[in-house]
């Protein structure tokens, strides 16, 4: 997902979105999945020259992705979408001293309880073996670049930086995450509960659980058969409910929730049993997948009236 909190980053997207022939191209991607570069020519009567300037344009502003592969007639350039949401942002305000902001690596978890399929790793190593939650409780695993397992929890402490007289108005949460598949299956439903404090927020059903094609920052030690990238995705709860991408999932809001300086905060990220599509989960952390983070938190407050 890309969520632009500054219509001032958005210059290069606005310019590759200002041609009916580009949305054209993304439409078509999104309808095929992949194109290579001669489909795409003959299905908008374009030449393959005239054709490379609107490619081009479309990678540079980050809105597709050009990856290579071997077919029939020799190697061939396909062409997908690099996001599956755009999110502009007009509320948000980039300068703002009534924030915090915090990011927690996914290794950090306090408490968890899961079911094989699962294991957790750093960008060096497995940590102890596949299948086996003893190893979540592996020092090791504050260096852990990824997690996965088929069903259950982890559960993270958020800080608290609230002074007295202040309340929280906004929480915003950032990760990528997945499903959890026994190797790896792009149709396999998951959905992923979010909880704070033992209260449910709401859920998200990812789509599967992706492995092709490899992650930007997954290393190359990594296995073909696991996971190698998920979904970005941006929780929010504020005064008007609870949001992923933007799209409501539920009317709990932060008042439901009464969070002052004193409060404790937990975040839990699970996948129950009893859930429509119990999928599991992977979380991709640093080092792995195709952002350069962890669980990031950004909390806006006010000062109590």
């Amino acid at each position: 997902m890309i969520h632009l909190k500054d219509i001032r980053e958005g210059t290069k997207i606005f310019l590759a979105l200002g041609s009916e022939i580009r949305l054209e191209i993304l439409a078509l991607i999104s309808e095929h999945g992949k194109l290579n570069m001669n489909e795409l020519a003959e299905l908008l009567g374009l030449t393959k020259g005239a054709l490379t300037s609107h490619i081009r344009m479309l990678q540079e502003a980050n809105l597709i992705q050009i990856t290579t592969a071997t077919g029939k007639r020799g190697t061939q350039k396909l062409c997908s979408l690099s996001h599956d949401t755009l999110v502009l942002d007009f509320k948000h305000n980039t300068v703002n001293d009534s924030t915090y902001e915090i990011e927690l690596d996914v290794g950090l978890y306090f408490n968890y309880a899961i079911t094989p399929t699962c294991g957790i790793a750093t960008v060096d190593h497995v940590i102890g073996s596949f299948d086996d939650p003893r190893f979540f409780s592996h020092p090791d695993r504050i260096n852990a670049g990824i997690l996965w397992f088929a069903m259950g929890f982890v559960e993270y402490r958020v800080p608290n930086f609230l002074k007295p007289g202040q309340k929280m108005e906004e929480m915003v949460i950032s990760m990528e995450i997945c499903s959890e598949a026994p190797g790896v299956n792009e149709n396999w439903p998951s959905d992923i509960y979010f909880h704070i404090n033992n209260t449910c927020i709401g859920y998200w059903t990812s789509p599967g659980d992706f492995g092709s094609p490899k992650g930007m920052l997954t290393p190359s030690w990594w296995y073909n058969n696991l996971n190698q990238y998920g979904l970005l995705k941006v929780l929010t709860i504020n005064h008007e409910g609870t949001f992923i991408d933007g799209i409501q999932i539920s009317p709990i809001t932060i008042d439901d929730l009464d969070l002052n300086h004193q409060s404790e905060i937990s975040l839990r990220i699970s996948s129950p049993k009893e859930a429509e599509h119990c999928g599991g989960v992977t979380i991709f952390g640093k080092g792995f997948g195709n952002y350069n983070q962890g669980i990031r938190i950004l909390v806006k407050w006010a000062e109590a009236t």
